[in-house]
């Protein structure tokens, strides 16, 4: 079954991600979008009842490392190269600004 999206629920879901796309962009990005679901699809109608469930691919543990202090690298210093800073912290530009609609 090929499951379309119009450019508006590619636009909403660009929304949500909080990226600015044109229509143009959305209008080329709506085939691949439904390709995506297609697949989804194609893997939903597997049959995995005699499949156990499993976190990873590979059967290995955590090896744990010993959680020491040790001496940090001094402030002044990490910020030394800094494009902007104020002598406390990094100074950089917001990465989410409001909810547009």
């Amino acid at each position: 079954m090929v499951t379309s999206l119009s450019i508006e629920e590619i636009q909403k879901l660009a929304l949500l991600a909080r990226l600015e796309i044109t229509a143009a962009e959305a209008a080329h990005l709506a085939p691949q979008f439904s390709q995506v679901l297609d697949f989804v699809e194609q893997l939903q109608a597997l049959d995995t009842e005699s499949i156990e469930p499993m976190t990873t691919a590979l059967d290995v543990t955590n090896r744990w490392a010993v959680d020491q202090a040790e001496p940090s690298l001094p402030r002044e210093e990490a910020l030394a190269n800094a494009p902007a800073q104020d002598g406390e912290s990094f100074l950089v530009p917001p990465v989410l600004g409001p909810m547009r609609n």
